[in-house]
Order: C-alpha cells, then sequence, then structure tokens
C-alpha cells in the first residue's frame, strides 16, 4: 500500500505545504478515476479531517511535529511505500521503501534565510536520507542541479516534478480587497513573498519610488513583509502598501488588478507565485535567478536586481513600452496552462518505489 506522510496538514500553508495539499487533492481525484493506488494519509493525532474522497485517512501515534515524524510515524509504515512531500521524512523507514520530496537547496546554498538549528537539521538530514537510498524528488532542474551538489550524489537519483499553478482560480477572486487596502485595478504593483533575506525584497526600494513618483502604489502581501519597507520609526515607506497575509481568493483579486507582478527573488527551488499570477493573466517581471527563468521562460520580463537591470528599470519599460504589458499578459495565460497539479501528480506516481 501506498501510505502519505500527513504531517503538512498540521502546518501553516507556505509554497511547500501548498504543493504537499495539491498533490493529495489531486491523488484523491485520481483514485476516484482509478488512475491512482491504494492510499492512506497518516497524520498525528487531532488532526482536522481533510474531506478526502477515496484516500484514507489514519491518526497515528501520540506526539507531534518532528518526534511525530521520527518516532510515531515508521511504526505505522510496516511493509509499505512512505511518500513525504513537504522536505522531511523519518529516518527509521528503510530507504528502499521510501520517497522524499526536497524542494530546494537552500539550507545550503543561502543558510542567512534559516536559523542555525533549522539549518543543521536539514542539512543532517537530507545527507542521511541520501545516504539511506531513499527514493528523493524535487521541483526542477535547478533544484536537482544544487542538491546532487550538496548531497555529492548523481542528478539522475533524483526526479524532478514540476509544480501547478490552477488552485489559485479555484476560488472566486474577492475583488473587494482592493478597497480594503485603498487599492485601484491597474495603479498598483504586486509582491508576494516574505522577509526572508533570499527574497530579496529590499531590491524594491528604488521601484517604490519609481511607481510613486507616477502615482502607483507598491503592494506588498505575505507574512513579515513590511520589514525590508519600514523606515527608521516603523511606518512604511512612501508608495508601498503593506497587505500582510491574504487568502487565495484575495491574492486571485490581487493579481487580477495588479499592474504586474514583481518577483525579485534571488533563490527559488520553483517560483510559484509567478506562475500562479500568469495563469490569473497578471504580467510578471521577475529576477533571472534560482529556477525561475526554468520555469517562466520567455513569458516574463527579467531583470539582474544585482546589476543594472534593475527591477526600477524592468518596471519603467513595463509602463513605457507599447503593447509589451498585453503581450506578456497573453504570453504568461498561455505558459500557466502547462503546469497542473494531475500531470504533476501522475509524474510523481511513476517515481516512487516499486
Amino acid at each position: 500500500m501506498l501510505l502519505l506522510n500527513g504531517r503538512f496538514l498540521t502546518q501553516a500553508m507556505t509554497g511547500v505545504q501548498r504543493f504537499a495539499t495539491e498533490i493529495a487533492l489531486a491523488a484523491d481525484a485520481l483514485a476516484a478515476e482509478g488512475g491512482w493506488p491504494e492510499t492512506c494519509v497518516l497524520v498525528p493525532p487531532g488532526t482536522a479531517a481533510p474531506g478526502y474522497a477515496r484516500l484514507a485517512v489514519t491518526p497515528v501515534g501520540t506526539r507531534q511535529g518532528q518526534a511525530w515524524e521520527q518516532r510515531d510515524l515508521p511504526g505505522a509504515v510496516a511493509g509499505g511505500v512512505l511518500l513525504n512531500l513537504g522536505n522531511t521524512a523519518p529516518l527509521l523507514v528503510p530507504g528502499a521503501r521510501q520517497a522524499v520530496v526536497i524542494h530546494d537547496a537552500g539550507v545550503f546554498d543561502t543558510p542567512e534565510s534559516y536559523s542555525l538549528a533549522f539549518r543543521t537539521w536539514y542539512r543532517l538530514l537530507h545527507r542521511a536520507l541520501a545516504r539511506r537510498g531513499a527514493r528523493l524528488v524535487t521541483v526542477s532542474e535547478f533544484s536537482r542541479g544544487r542538491i546532487a551538489h550538496h548531497l555529492r550524489i548523481p542528478p539522475g537519483r533524483i526526479g524532478v516534478v514540476q509544480e501547478g499553478a490552477e488552485h489559485i482560480l479555484r476560488a472566486p477572486a474577492d475583488a473587494a480587497v482592493l478597497a480594503r487596502h485603498g487599492l485601484q485595478p491597474g495603479r498598483f504593483a504586486l509582491v508576494v513573498g516574505t522577509a526572508a533575506a533570499h527574497k530579496n525584497l529590499a531590491a524594491l526600494r528604488e521601484a517604490a519610488a519609481l511607481l510613486a513618483a507616477r502615482g502607483l502604489l507598491l503592494a506588498v502581501a505575505g507574512g513579515g513583509a513590511a520589514g525590508p519597507f519600514r523606515a527608521a520609526d516603523g511606518t512604511e515607506g512612501a508608495g508601498v502598501r503593506v497587505l500582510g497575509r491574504v487568502s487565495d481568493a484575495e491574492l486571485r483579486g490581487l493579481y487580477e488588478a495588479a499592474l504586474c507582478l514583481v518577483f525579485p527573488s534571488r533563490y527559488e527551488g520553483f517560483g510559484l507565485p509567478p506562475v500562479e499570477a500568469m495563469a490569473c493573466g497578471c504580467p510578471v517581471v521577475a529576477a533571472w535567478a534560482g529556477a525561475v527563468p526554468e520555469i517562466c521562460g520567455e513569458a516574463a520580463l527579467w531583470f539582474d536586481a544585482a546589476g543594472p537591470g534593475t527591477p526600477a528599470a524592468a518596471l519603467a519599460r513595463l509602463l513605457d513600452e507599447p503593447g509589451l504589458r498585453e503581450g506578456l499578459c497573453a504570453a504568461g495565460l498561455a505558459h500557466a496552462a502547462r503546469f497542473t497539479w494531475r500531470a504533476a501528480a501522475l509524474r510523481l506516481l511513476d517515481l516512487l518505489p516499486a
């Protein structure tokens, strides 16, 4: 039997949990069609029921968090194959009986974005999983190369499953989010990210000033995203509107109304917000870094956040060049259609241990 590590169901939604959530939903839909094997989702006690139609859900153990995953979960695996979707996996399950999706090599490549304890544990865990022969999967060719480099294994040992984008179209757009934050359609550029170092939000100060000079705003959505834009007195800078965390419905409303998405991240294992934006018809202006060029290709307008081609220069081009925004909208819509969670789940199924 296929067993799914359901720890992600107890965690706050970030990109990793989004991947796990959507893969599980796609697997549930495929199971209803006979296209996915019998699967049991193993969860910590007290986990809210996810409401799957075909995937069974079974609470196991007495612990929570890492202790549950490392100590309680292995005893429930027995002879099954365990699929782990969120970067971690139990070391006591034989490598040949489990697969783990490691989304990027950020704990090695951008250590400043993580606490010492977090990056030390992840480095030890990923190296141990590789040594024990676990089937490793990641979400881009870029991540495959970086993970292979740091774990000192051949890239061929790591499968690649790209992500999907259609989840952002599931909830009706909440257009009222604009009024709640004093935004007007087409009069703001959107940023989706956190204040983590590799998200590089500080690179957008010049872009915010450019927008402000033209009577436009920079709207920043995401947890802890205000930091890079705060003045010494704690207030936000001119031309910046900090939105905090938003729901999927609010995010869709923002994508559909924004002048563009600005994505300055200097390191991404995949880069989901640009693909979400494209699926909503929102042009993407992004840093040429990490996996984002691989994922977005010619459907985005690029800049080098560390060089002369700054976010501000790219935004000025978007604003001033006739037809550029419309062309990016059309290219993005066509490009985003290539990324579906159903295709991702089917690809992942092909990579699991027999």
